[in-house]
């Protein structure tokens, strides 16, 4: 007899744009993930589609525009009856969760977290107040390695942890796209691992023979400029480490790319000093590939970064820092070099562009590690399997999960009453 094929509900915080941002792509690899097993989906969102959305329906995946605080979503999800229904960005969480559990009580419920937003919040004003502190300073060594205890500390008085945690709490399963951020929950924050599931970007290895040295040519930054972590570095680049690559490399280029330009980004284009803005890259492996070396300069933000992964599979070495390579490596060498303030980094930049042997092997070990750490076929099978195991123990799951229980009682109540208030007030208008 035929088992019922598996629903699944994505409650997205926007319209996945996988060439947009590395949350994008996570998206859809999870998604990819999901129609390997024939699972039945439907993609949900109260967002206004984006120029740069993926085409869902050509992959089977049915579309759904929702609207906040409005309960048409309860007559919707209780029609679609799904097994699974997964929460993209807590927020999510926050508006529909309670409607799920009253509408679906057995519907597994899971979080994609894309990253510890509370983590990368609390690292951005970290870094004001050292720049406020010392405006002169390109010393970032104290914000890239603090311990975990000192994360903790800077967090846990956040409103947005609370509400972050919270939403990890009230969901079976939240998937983790950072190990180091896994166990920042588990040791400081004290949340359950069995809450936990380990979730990076899953990817095919590359099998090609990757454009060799001699047919690259410049540097490359790439990143959606409305995530904050890449437009602060942008702005870092172009004031203190592009200037310092230049007086070693007078006649280097560098190309920024990325999705939404905005005027102030553009007004940084600077063709006498090598600094172009590209704008959006119709193919950001294309460009990747042409490279001779990714420019990764972030200085705060948290889960792992998409753009460092695109220099591995297009065969391109990267410069970056600790944050930037944080829970993307493991004890093997970096495929490029990690560095901590701009006279470093831009030292090992030209290093690094003009040693072809040098740069050969940092190519290489990019391939080794998205073997070890990315394959695809080992993680998109893990994230199944993880899921079906919650759904078979759901009940014992979730009366492990006391803490869970007992906030979705009052927090999902407090929320229930807003938004029917909300939605009360919206007919009267």
């Amino acid at each position: 007899m035929n088992q019922p094929v598996t629903k699944v509900l994505v409650i997205g915080y926007v319209w996945p744009e996988p060439r947009s941002s590395a949350a994008g792509g996570h998206m859809m690899q999870i998604l990819e993930s999901f129609l390997t097993q024939g699972w039945d989906i439907t993609f949900s969102s109260p967002a206004t589609i984006g120029e740069h959305k993926a085409d869902l329906p050509a992959l089977g995946i049915a579309e759904r525009t929702i609207e906040l605080n409005n309960s048409s979503f309860d007559d919707f999800i209780r029609e679609l009856a799904p097994d699974i229904v997964l929460f993209d960005r807590f927020m999510m969480e926050e508006q529909f969760g309670w409607r799920v559990e009253q509408c679906c009580p057995d519907a597994l419920r899971v979080l994609e977290t894309s990253d510890l937003q509370s983590l990368r919040d609390a690292r951005h004003q970290r870094l004001k107040e050292q720049v406020k502190a010392q405006p002169d300073s390109d010393d970032f060594s104290a914000l890239f390695a603090p311990a975990l205890e000192d994360e903790f500390q800077r967090m846990a008085d956040t409103d947005l942890a609370k509400r972050e945690i919270a939403a990890i709490y009230r969901c079976d399963i939240s998937l983790m796209i950072s190990d180091v951020e896994i166990r920042l929950l588990t040791e400081q924050f004290k949340v359950p691992a069995a809450l936990l599931h380990w979730c990076p970007l899953m990817l095919q290895p590359p099998t090609d023979a990757f454009a060799p040295f001699d047919d690259r040519a410049h540097f490359l930054s790439i990143g959606n400029f409305r995530h904050a972590p890449n437009w602060d570095a942008v702005l870092w680049m172009k004031h203190r480490l592009w200037p310092l690559i230049r007086q070693q490399l007078p006649g280097a280029q560098l190309h920024i790319y990325g999705a939404y330009t905005p005027p102030k980004a553009t007004a940084l284009h600077n063709q006498a000093q090598g600094f172009h803005v590209m704008n959006w890259a119709e193919d950001a492996l294309q460009v990747m590939t042409a490279a001779r070396i990714c420019l990764a300069p972030l200085r705060f933000g948290a889960g792992i970064k998409g753009k460092l992964v695109d220099a591995m599979l297009c065969g391109t070495p990267s410069v970056t820092t600790p944050i930037g390579a944080e829970a993307m490596g493991d004890d093997q060498p970096w495929p490029g070099v990690i560095a901590q303030d701009a006279p470093a980094l831009a030292a090992a930049a030209v290093a690094l562009y003009q040693d072809r042997e040098r740069w050969t092997r940092a190519q290489e070990h990019g391939r080794q590690l998205l073997a070890r750490r990315y394959d695809q076929n080992i993680h998109g099978a893990a994230l199944v399997e993880c899921l079906e195991r919650c759904r078979r123990n759901l009940a014992a799951h979730r009366r492990d999960n006391f803490t869970g229980g007992m906030l979705r009682h009052h927090a999902h109540k407090s929320t229930q009453y807003m938004s029917q208030w909300i939605e009360a007030k919206n007919r009267t208008l």
